[in-house]
């Protein structure tokens, strides 16, 4: 039987170090620009996790000639799984109401797999890019990290007894991880390459190898240079590190995790250097203390606590964002983590029994909090009244199509414009074609900032002209409806600069482009309908902010465009419709209008905007 004493004695600089890295992961998700890199703690961790569960089975075999797996695992188990079970309860059940329904109906997939310890590999299915938000990233996005851990305690006891008799064991994984990270990168995508346990196996494997070479670090001079080059890499890897850049999977995770690991090597190897000193300073330890609770718990907070939600975005936002991820990791550590570590030690045929039914609880709390409520019955509703038409000038060609039959409408434009041909609802006696092409607008400037962040618009979209073309011949229209209301507001790269919206050069290119587009939507004869663009809010910077976007000027420089170029084209004003009051808003009487900020709900389009847009159209097609 194994001796009741420490297997590895305790060091405060370990706690620190902790403290550190999850600062820099929680100011780098505040959307603090100095730490650009600070997404790089989570390497600092992974270094850390498997130095310290190296050490441990390495002092257990030592001294009793085995590894007792079932009771490792129980060990990480109590560690880590109470908190974890409490997060994901508490976050499904306050999701049903706080978030939007798109995230809401993804999230029972990202809690299972959070819970499965999976969640890496559902991100890297889900499309959600790590750096390069899209859409509203999942409430659960940071367990991914995680699941490598819980993945790499599984499997890793099994091998440290196949490592320590051939060391190159480990000196070929780190190699292999390396290769498979640079191989699978890919600039337009790094999801698979960032959230891959192959590809991040590298720095918990350096973090086994240090544990391994650790007895034999007992020199000063060969530890303490190497501990001032890491500080300084890391340092610089912290405050420049960019993450889809590819230069990080070509060897820069590699140097981030080696850099930790010559830190650790010389706090641990001298535990009375500088370096262990500075890093068991009572802040550091009591913030790695409870480091886990912290990490856990962030990320929902500051996706809770959004800029939109509490009415301010800086600094202000980051300081209560931190003081109530604080507030609630503090409590996870006292009520909930502490208590299991230290006095829960149930008898062996009970302690898996108690394991499952916790995770049973957790899992059947999270299908029911995620089972979305059933739809409400649309009501039949009379349309509101309507305001007088703008003059346009009707031709014989509509008359006729008119005469020959019901009006027929094409809707032209981006995924804004698809949503409302999509969701209309039964019109009886009007034939609407939806035309729109999702993910493009009528720019083709091909370099663009979206989200802040440089893309290029997808291949398709330069051919937009020949499509709406090819359309309009096909369908022949009586009115065709133009809504643009994503690409034309992003910064576009001219020249060897970005311009956008409301800037005279760039605002004589978009002129250029929309009366093109009336020209094509127009050129069978049909009446043109320009809708304005409504408010948006897609996504929040990290600090809470605005990307760019998503300002209203842009939205109003927008609008002014497009009544100024629109010519013989009917303006219809959306706008005022989705947005009362001239703000952004997500429900409009009552009923939801926006999914994510940009787009509109089914019941959005069945309920507010058909009864108000489809009897103008109509009168239009009359005329």
């Amino acid at each position: 039987m194994g001796s009741d004493r420490p297997l590895y004695p305790y060091r405060p600089a370990l706690d620190g170090v902790r403290g550190l890295a999850v600062s820099a992961v929680v100011l780098f998700h505040g959307g603090v620009t100095a730490l650009s890199g600070g997404f790089l703690g989570v390497d600092t961790f992974f270094v850390l996790s498997g130095f310290l569960i190296t050490s441990l089975l390495l002092a257990e075999y030592e001294r009793d000639g085995r590894i007792r797996l079932l009771a490792f695992w129980g060990r990480r188990a109590r560690r880590l799984l109470p908190a974890l079970l409490v997060m994901l309860a508490a976050v499904t059940v306050a999701g049903r109401w706080l978030l939007d329904p798109d995230d809401e109906r993804l999230l029972r997939g990202d809690a299972l797999a959070a819970l499965g310890y999976v969640a890496n590999w559902r991100m890297i299915y889900r499309g959600a890019d790590y750096f390069t938000q899209t859409a509203a990233p999942s409430i659960l996005q940071h367990t991914w990290s995680l699941g490598i851990e819980e993945q790499f305690y599984l499997v890793w006891p099994l091998l440290v007894v196949l490592v320590l008799r051939t060391k190159g064991v480990l000196v070929a994984g780190i190699a292999a991880s390396a290769l498979a990270g640079a191989l699978l990168y890919r600039p337009d995508d790094v999801n698979r390459a960032y959230f891959g346990t192959d590809t991040r196996a590298q720095a918990l494997l350096i973090g086994c190898a240090l544990a391994v070479a650790v007895p034999k670090l007992t020199l000063r001079f060969v530890t303490a240079p190497l501990a001032v080059a890491g500080v300084l890499g890391t340092a610089w890897l912290w405050s420049h590190a960019d993450g889809p850049a590819g230069w990080l999977y070509r060897g820069g995770f590699t140097a981030a995790a080696l850099a930790t690991a010559a830190v650790l090597a010389h706090a641990v190897a001298q535990p009375a250097s500088v370096t262990a000193r500075l890093l068991a300073l009572p802040p550091l330890v009591w913030l790695g203390k409870i480091s886990y609770g912290v990490y856990l718990w962030h990320w929902p907070m500051f996706q809770f606590l959004s800029g939109e939600r509490l009415g301010f975005a800086g600094w202000k936002l980051l300081a209560v964002r931190c003081a109530a991820t604080l507030g609630v990791a503090l409590v996870s550590y006292w009520l909930v983590e502490l208590p299991i570590r230290r006095h829960l030690r149930l008898p062996r045929p009970l302690s898996p029994v108690v394991t499952l039914a916790g995770v049973a609880a957790c899992a059947i709390t999270v299908l029911w909090a995620t089972v979305p409520p059933p739809a409400p019955p649309i009501p039949a509703a009379a349309p509101p009244p309507q305001p007088a038409l703008p003059s346009s000038a009707p031709t014989a060609t509509n008359r006729k199509r008119v005469a020959d039959g019901p009006p027929r409408i094409d809707i032209l434009g981006d995924s804004v414009a698809w949503t409302i041909g999509a969701y209309l609802p039964p019109h009886p006696g009007i034939v609407v074609n939806d035309r729109a092409i999702q993910g493009c607008g009528i720019t083709l400037q091909m370099n663009i900032l979206e989200m802040g962040t440089p893309h290029r618009l997808y291949p398709n979209c330069p051919g937009w002209p020949q499509r709406w073309k090819s359309a309009v011949d096909n369908d022949r229209p009586s009115v065709s409806v133009i809504l643009l209301n994503r690409w034309e507001l992003m910064d576009a790269k001219v020249g060897g600069s970005y311009e956008h919206v409301g800037q005279p050069a760039f605002d004589a290119y978009l002129t250029g482009q929309l009366k093109q587009a009336i020209a094509i939507a127009g050129s069978d004869g049909a009446h043109v309908v320009l809708l304005t663009a409504s408010y948006t809010r897609r996504s929040e910077r990290p600090d809470g902010g605005l990307y760019a976007e998503d300002d209203p000027s842009r939205v109003d420089a927008w609008n002014r465009v497009l009544r100024q170029a629109g010519g013989p084209a009917t303006v219809l004003d959306l706008a005022k419709l989705t947005c009362p009051g001239g703000k952004f808003t997500w429900t409009v009487n009552g009923i939801r209008i926006r999914s994510d900020g940009l787009h509109f709900t089914p019941n959005g389009v069945k309920r507010i905007i058909a009864p108000w847009l489809l009897p103008q159209l109509t009168a239009i097609a009359r005329t």
